[in-house]
């Protein structure tokens, strides 16, 4: 699978994240990378937007989309 562009977010545990119109990806800070399947781009935008980026991914992503760690 490859990575979509990342984008560098401000958070004490993620690095950066990726959309590729139909995946989410998450680069952590301990240099994991995380794909959960099949969330709407919604949710994508809002996790940009959110002022906890990690709070809102446990919140919101975490649990709720099936995932795949590919690094």
């Amino acid at each position: 699978m490859n990575l979509p562009s990342m984008t560098h977010v401000e958070s004490s545990n993620l690095e950066s994240v990726g959309y590729d119109g139909t995946n989410l990806f998450v680069r952590f800070k301990n240099g994991s990378i995380y794909v959960y399947l099949h969330v709407p781009e919604s949710l994508y935008q809002e996790l940009l937007a959110a002022d906890s980026k990690g709070k809102f991914l446990s919140k919101h992503v975490k649990g709720a989309f099936q995932y795949k760690r590919i690094a």
